[in-house]
């Protein structure tokens, strides 16, 4: 009886201590083990919110208006400035896979978005002075029609240094925000489902305002002077994330993690010619109370070929300790979930080319068009971009507030859906956008063709708002939930890389544009006409578009295949034989 109560009050205590503490590897600004009450969740992610929502205003601030300044100030043409706005936009989004590596090896996130601030800010700087530095200005004279040179230099420098800045900043800080939430609490894990669709929300009010009142500054004000605004701006949310440092929780960086799954693939290779055991149990694994950093995941049929790392020949002590000859359970686990992420990635790609024409062909489209407001404003052409915020706003409302609790009450899911189906229905919005891309830019150069003179400026800017709405409101589903997957279902030390591996779907997919683009160019030109002309009117936007939806739906058919035989990552509650089933925690497969 006594033996009993002592067991009952120990694990009284237990309970009380798991809810008094937050034991996930992470620790305070002083380095000790977190009190839940005082650090993390959303006291601590509102600070991380905070710098996101500048960083996006400056962004989307250059960004929206990038292809515009290119082709009035750099005097590109059309051609030309869409590479170069793919190319940058590519860079930017490709750079974090080397932030994310860093962040979780070397730096640790908090000082990886430090220091990638700094940067980022600097860029900032660097872009106000070419504006207006005498020596560094465009031009002396208005109009300008040929810029110096060395205002070329500076203003490319600039932007590549906030490319930079991102590179650090944006999977580091995601993911930062991410870790404020204790998976291993189920009041903290629903608050990290909300996370990624707050985060966005956040995300989206900056690039409203970005391509609202930057661009209105830029357009009718002066470019300098919206660099004044975003560089006061990123200053000031620099001091309030430092501010928030104490509420905080920081997860140590455990060094590089490609080491690990090395191992397990040259222990695999050394151990190819052994028999796989007769029970999954014999497989090597530690306990629980000896892994110090992350979890412990469970073992799953899948790519069974890298079992042979975790299959112990002798019984030898040295053979234990060298990671190199034995791997356990979990490290080939992590490296199976690197593995299965490749082929969702590439399936994602023609999405990352779709989103590239929101910030090139579809702003030039509304260059050519009417936008008068009334008889004294006129709307500048990157603000209809704010289309495309003001439907993901919705659509991460609907999908938090009405989607998800009903579809928890009907599936009994904590997600409501699974990942990767959100991601699918999301692609789907994606193939309207294209076909209304394609419909409207029909529309508008069968106008310029009845009146070559007056060209679609009789054509009003909002025949643009299907697409920029229907793309935001896919963005809703499509980015969320790549952000969600990659930050999910990589291993526990490779989180800032996961959110880079969303991040570098769009990138890829900027530079995958700029080469679709110049295939397409030398295949049509040799045909006769090139679908790109030297501007929008010679152009045929339009059969671009419609290849992009046929891509686009084919390219569906295979996500889905891949989604409906994905296996998601299997986390051990306490024991090896306690284990998640991820296709029921996620809800199932793609159907």
């Amino acid at each position: 009886m006594d033996e009993r109560r002592g067991s009952t009050k120990s694990s009284k205590e237990a309970a009380e201590n798991q809810e008094k503490w937050v034991y996930d590897s992470s620790v305070d600004h002083k380095g000790n083990v977190p009190l839940r009450a005082s650090t993390g969740i959303w006291k601590a992610s509102l600070f991380i919110v905070a710098i996101e929502f500048s960083e996006r205003l400056s962004y989307f601030g250059i960004a929206a208006s990038l292809i515009i300044y290119l082709t009035k100030v750099i005097h590109e043409d059309l051609k030309s400035a869409a590479k170069s706005v793919n190319y940058w936009s590519g860079v930017t989004t490709l750079i974090p896979l080397f932030g994310g590596f860093i962040a979780d090896a070397y730096l640790g996130r908090f000082s990886t978005v430090l220091v990638s601030s700094i940067i980022y800010l600097l860029g900032l700087i660097l872009l106000t002075m070419s504006w207006f530095v005498p020596s560094l200005k465009p031009c002396d004279t208005q109009p300008c029609l040929e810029p110096r040179k060395i205002h070329e230099v500076v203003f490319f420098l600039a932007i590549y240094m906030i490319s930079i800045g991102t590179g650090g900043h944006k999977p580091s800080l995601e993911s930062f925000g991410a870790d404020q939430f204790d998976d291993d609490h189920s009041e903290e894990r629903k608050q990290k489902m909300s996370y990624f669709n707050w985060w966005n929300f956040g995300l989206c009010c900056g690039l409203l305002l970005g391509v609202t009142l930057i661009v209105y500054v830029q357009d009718h004000v002066s470019w300098g002077i919206a660099d004044i605004v975003l560089t006061a701006v990123m200053a000031t949310s620099l001091v309030i994330f430092i501010v928030g440092r104490p509420y905080y929780r920081y997860r140590r960086p455990t060094g590089s993690p490609l080491t690990p799954m090395l191992q397990v693939l040259v222990a695999a290779i050394s151990k190819r010619k052994l028999p796989y055991p007769s029970d999954n149990a014999q497989l090597y694994e530690i306990s629980q109370s000896e892994k110090v950093h992350g979890r412990l995941l469970c073992h799953t049929n899948k790519l069974k070929f890298l079992d042979k790392a975790a299959i112990v020949s002798t019984e030898s002590s040295a053979e234990k300790q060298n990671p190199w000859t034995l791997a356990t359970v979990t490290k080939v686990e992590e490296m199976k979930l690197v593995l299965n992420i490749i082929p969702i990635w590439l399936a994602t790609l023609p999405f990352g080319i779709c989103v590239a024409q929101a910030s090139t062909f579809f702003i030039k489209q509304g260059v050519a068009m009417n936008r008068s407001i009334s008889n004294s404003f006129e709307l500048p052409p990157a603000s209809i971009y704010s289309l495309a915020a003001i439907g993901m706003i919705i659509s991460v409302t609907f999908y938090e507030k009405i989607l998800v609790p009903v579809l928890r009450r009907k599936t009994g899911n904590e997600r409501g859906i699974n990942i990767l189906q959100r991601i699918g229905i999301g692609m789907l919005f994606l193939i309207g956008t294209m076909v209304a891309a394609a419909l409207v830019e029909k529309k508008r150069l069968g106008i310029v063709e009845k009146d070559p003179l007056k060209g679609s400026h009789s054509m009003s800017v909002f025949w643009l708002a299907p697409q920029f709405v229907i793309i935001g409101f896919g963005d809703g589903f499509t980015l969320v939930g790549l952000q969600e997957y990659f930050y999910d279902q990589v291993p526990d030390s490779m989180r800032s890389l996961g959110i880079a591996f969303y991040l570098s779907v769009i990138g890829a997919g900027n530079f995958l544009s700029s080469l679709l683009i110049t295939a397409i160019d030398h295949i049509t030109e040799k045909r006769g006409k090139s679908w790109f002309g030297k501007d929008l009117n010679s152009s045929r936007l339009d059969k671009f578009y419609w290849l992009l939806a046929c891509m686009t739906a084919a390219n569906w058919c295979v996500y889905v295949f891949l989604a409906r035989r994905y296996s998601y990552k299997n986390v051990q509650k306490v024991a090896v034989a306690d284990c998640y089933d991820g296709e029921v925690e996620n809800g199932g497969s793609l159907a």
